[in-house]
């Protein structure tokens, strides 16, 4: 039982990180599961390039779609924005931008992935007249029509099977060595298959995938460390106050899904009670509607006012008969963004 506690508070110290750790390896793993058993190059002039590229980007937006729809702060956000005020235009545009960027994980994981793999790009690039044209160069004139099959290895030229077969080769080099693998060409050695102006034309072909994946995945972590490093360089609070306010958060967002589901039992009990013995009910305190929307707002941070939460704000600008919307002196931080991203069922029970 021990053992199991101290890897829950594992967990909990760590969740941010372990989630987008999960979420880039399902997203992997469900990538290549895709490009072996799902795709299947159309090998058509007309359809290699669109095909490819629905492949490679439209699963991207899908999956950002999702990171948008399973945020906690999208939906605060947006429950009941058209039927009261949405609030400052900056702060929900700062809002989206935070939410876009965590949407944006799974997404750049599985274009990075795909890019390395290489399917979606052979069969997009096959189809691409401009590389047609770059790669049958003093070739044979049917190389242009048919590049399109390569993919499919059903190629009948001369000179594009041979084109076919080394580019097999280079792949298979790239794949179990790591570099381009040495290979005669034209009475020439070097790292691809060249025309007839000498020219090594297929190291672009097979290296641009993979270079534009390892260039996206040093892009990514290099702005996510910058993002960060800034954002937790204009923090208004402390290292270890930012610890205990994740604290407050998790204990806070117990205790209120806890009393929510006593009190909504009570009251369906009583109701339930009253509709069977034909009584009238007693008298349960429920907060009101404005209550409800006060406490759902995004959160703002004052310097003056020290409150760790929106329900926080409300209790105690209630004790003293004031409104806890937010006022001109409160600002949106980006460290702060947890605050609204943690609700009743993201919490983990303990």
């Amino acid at each position: 039982m021990e053992k199991f506690r101290e890897v829950l508070n594992l967990h909990l110290k760590h969740r941010n990180a372990l989630g987008y750790c999960l979420v880039s390896l399902l997203t992997a793993g469900g990538e290549r599961i895709f490009s072996t058993t799902v795709f299947q190059c159309p090998c058509s002039v007309a359809w290699n390039l669109p095909y490819g590229l629905v492949f490679l980007l439209v699963p991207a937006l899908a999956l950002f779609l999702l990171g948008y729809v399973l945020s906690a702060r999208t939906w605060r956000l947006l429950t009941g924005c058209c039927a009261r005020s949405c609030g400052s235009g900056l702060r929900g545009a700062l809002v989206c931008a935070q939410i876009s960027a965590t949407a944006a994980v799974a997404p750049l994981t599985w274009v990075a992935v795909a890019l390395l793999g290489g399917a979606f790009y052979e069969c997009a690039a096959s189809g691409s007249e401009v590389l047609a044209r770059y790669l049958c160069v003093g070739r044979d004139p049917r190389c242009a029509a048919q590049l399109p099959l390569v993919p499919c290895q059903q190629a009948q030229a001369p000179d594009v099977k041979q084109l076919q077969k080394e580019l097999q080769k280079e792949l298979t080099a790239h794949s179990q060595v790591g570099r381009p693998r040495r290979m005669r060409c034209g009475g020439r050695r070097g790292t691809g298959f060249c025309g007839a102006d000498g020219r090594w034309k297929c190291v672009p072909f097979l290296l641009t995938p993979k270079v534009l994946g390892w260039v996206l995945i040093a892009v990514v972590i290099i702005l996510l460390l910058i993002c960060t490093s800034i954002t937790r360089c204009l923090s208004p609070v402390s290292y270890l106050q930012l610890k205990f306010w994740k604290i407050y958060l998790q204990q806070e967002q117990q205790i209120l899904k806890s009393q929510a589901t006593e009190h909504a039992m009570q009251l369906a009990k009583e109701n339930i009670k009253c509709f069977f013995e034909c009584s009238h009910p007693q008298e349960y305190n429920t907060p009101s509607i404005k209550d409800w929307q006060q406490i759902s707002s995004l959160y703002t941070f004052n310097p003056k006012e020290q409150y760790y939460s929106t329900l926080h704000k409300y209790v105690n600008k209630k004790q003293k008969n004031q409104s806890s919307t937010s006022s001109e002196e409160d600002a949106m931080v980006p460290v702060l963004g947890f605050v609204d991203s943690s609700d009743m069922n993201s919490t983990t029970d303990l």
